[in-house]
């Protein structure tokens, strides 16, 4: 069964990201997209003209979901969440370097952006998974889910993780890394097609990964997990539409500043 899940995270990303559009259209008293609009947008990047700068840079970005998708599969399958963390950034890079294989400026400045939110949110998760570690006795999710009291004892990297969200599924005021009006969708500018087809559903095994984090903090729970991801996906959409982006620098202080303080005041509360 297990395996189902695995194969289908691609699309449970998409159903999540679907319901986001709609529910970001209600906030704004639009009629917006249907439920399944970005299933239809995959749909109409297969019928786009392929277009390739060079092998590398499509490479990299199918390598990037692949590994996206098998930092997931980890998560699913209970492994260690410390190794979790540094696949997802090694898929982050991956990206990334796709951003500096080309010409473009917007791809260079894509990928500069992306390397600050990287900078940013990593922090928080290792400090996160070291939270569990000294919670559980182990990184292993398999253990820590049979766990409980983490929002008891971590309610400050709760609050902290809650706060690294918006940078991950890129939004205001943390949504630095396309800033359409900017920069032009940043380092996946240069795609077109199939090979933006798989940054695009990559987008949703983001959504997996991140909020996957967040169920984790009900331990035992797994309706209390379906509360807590339900109340941060509705939080970040609300902050979404009620602020705007701050600047790349202000977001790596920012994040400095609260979330990482947070973070090290818990573990020290937990050690201590």
């Amino acid at each position: 069964m297990i395996w189902v899940w695995i194969a289908l995270a691609p699309i449970l990303g998409g159903l999540v990201y679907g319901g986001e559009r709609v529910l970001r259209a209600r906030m704004q008293r639009r009629q917006g997209p249907p439920f399944l609009q970005p299933f239809y947008d995959m749909f109409k990047l297969l019928d786009k003209r392929t277009l390739i700068v060079h092998a590398p840079h499509a490479l990299l970005g199918v390598a990037h979901f692949f590994v996206l998708w098998f930092t997931v599969a980890a998560i699913f399958l209970g492994w260690n969440l410390l190794y979790i963390v540094f696949l997802h950034l090694f898929a982050q890079m991956l990206l990334i370097l796709a951003g500096y294989s080309v010409r473009s400026a917007y791809s260079h400045l894509g990928a500069n952006r992306e390397l600050l939110m990287l900078i940013a949110y990593e922090p928080i998760l290792i400090l996160v998974a070291v939270g569990f570690y000294l919670q559980s006795g182990s990184f292993d999710i398999a253990q820590i889910v049979r766990g409980g009291g983490y929002l008891v004892h971590m309610p400050l990297l709760f609050a902290a993780l809650a706060m690294i969200v918006p940078i991950k599924v890129k939004k205001s005021p943390f949504d630095v890394g396309e800033a359409h009006q900017e920069i032009v969708g940043g380092v996946e500018i240069e795609y077109s097609g199939l090979f933006y087809e798989f940054l695009y559903m990559a987008r949703f095994l983001e959504y997996i990964f991140i909020y996957s984090f967040v169920f984790i903090f009900a331990g035992v729970s797994y309706g209390l997990g379906a509360a807590l991801v339900a109340g941060v996906f509705l939080l970040v959409n609300l902050v979404d539409n009620a602020t705007a982006r701050v600047r790349t620098m202000h977001m790596v202080k920012i994040i400095y500043a609260v979330a990482l303080s947070l973070s090290i005041v818990n573990i020290m509360w937990i050690v201590l």
